[in-house]
């Protein structure tokens, strides 16, 4: 079975972290049955579910309940692997941004990432799925705390958002939040969530360097290509691209093409922890994503581009996705 991963850059990142708040990780992965050694190789890559009980046990031994927010003292691009480079050679935060919703399948598959206008600014939005364990709240806090500090530390200004959005309730102490995050908080919200202003997303990259960042590009692209191409739901989501443009592809019309029966396929992609349905909705928000940047496509062939027949069923899938009409979407980012 195929279980989600996370690379070792970022579990060592957040080894450090918890290492900071006084948890013996080199004791403790033995017992998860993790190998502490292979964070020091940058091409392994740990399991999903190992990442979920090593917060929950190291919030039960540090007694910290807000220990993620450690990532914030651990900043150093290579926590995000190759991704880390790609960000800091880019124009702006907002071009980083882009790239860090590109490629962060490299860092950690549990995590889904979208970025996006909005009337007030940009936000970028949080998921996080947890395989066979749902996913430790401290993970998401911890992705936040570090993509934050990590915006400061790029630009060397104090880059406080507009406001920071977390699913679960309010904990009891909010002091440590308000030390790392110095934005205002919400608790009990629909998605984990950093709230930008425009004039910070714009803001230029002392590190910004073209050619870097199209090499960078290139070994993100690779590494992506590598880890994804041995697995199914990589190879579904490149026939749907194909098929798209000629209306909503059917489950045994791409079975077909990748020479499985529709059983086997619905197998292996469950193996993958996904089902066809969700695939296509994720695969549709993407390339709606990439469309919305190109000025010279109207809504109306972006529409059909996606497969969607009628375009009010477009409208209210992208209101789903994104909480705003493709137009307001589009508008963001001019």
């Amino acid at each position: 079975m195929s279980e989600r991963t996370t690379s070792s850059s970022w579990a060592l990142g957040i080894v450090q972290a918890l290492e900071m708040g006084g948890v013996d990780c080199r004791n403790l992965f033995p017992e998860l049955g993790l190998d502490y050694q292979a964070l020091n190789d940058p091409d392994a890559r740990f399991p999903q579910d190992g990442m979920t009980r090593l917060w929950l046990r190291a919030v039960e031994l540090s007694g910290n309940p807000a220990i993620g927010l450690n990532m914030a003292k651990v900043v150093r691009p290579a926590s995000f692997h190759v991704v880390g480079y790609a960000l800091m050679s880019s124009r702006t935060l907002k071009e980083g941004f882009a790239r860090l919703v590109r490629y962060q399948r490299i860092i950690a598959e549990g995590a889904d990432l979208s970025f996006y206008g909005t009337p007030e600014g940009y936000e970028l939005r949080l998921s996080i799925h947890g395989d066979h364990l749902p996913p430790a709240r401290q993970s998401a806090e911890a992705s936040m705390a570090y993509c934050l500090a990590f915006c400061r530390w790029m630009t060397g200004r104090p880059i406080n958002p507009l406001e920071i959005r977390f699913q679960g309730p309010a904990p009891k102490d909010l002091e440590p939040y308000r030390q790392v995050f110095q934005a205002p908080l919400r608790f009990n919200a629909e998605h984990c969530a950093l709230l930008f202003s425009r004039t910070d997303m714009d803001t230029q990259l002392p590190t910004a360097n073209e050619s870097l960042a199209q090499l960078h590009d290139r070994f993100a692209g690779d590494y992506l290509t590598r880890f994804s191409g041995t697995r199914v739901t990589h190879q579904v989501r490149q026939v749907l691209c194909r098929l798209l443009p000629q209306g909503e592809p059917k489950r045994e019309v791409v079975a077909s093409l990748m020479h499985l029966s529709q059983r086997t396929l619905q197998r292996r992609l469950q193996e993958e922890g996904v089902s066809f349905q969700q695939l296509l909705d994720d695969t549709r928000r993407e390339l709606a994503e990439q469309y919305l940047a190109q000025p010279k496509l109207t809504l109306l062939e972006i529409a059909y581009l996606l497969g969607f027949a009628d375009p009010s069923n477009f409208f209210r899938a992208f209101r789903r996705w994104f909480g705003s009409t493709p137009g307001e979407y589009r508008a963001g980012l001019e």
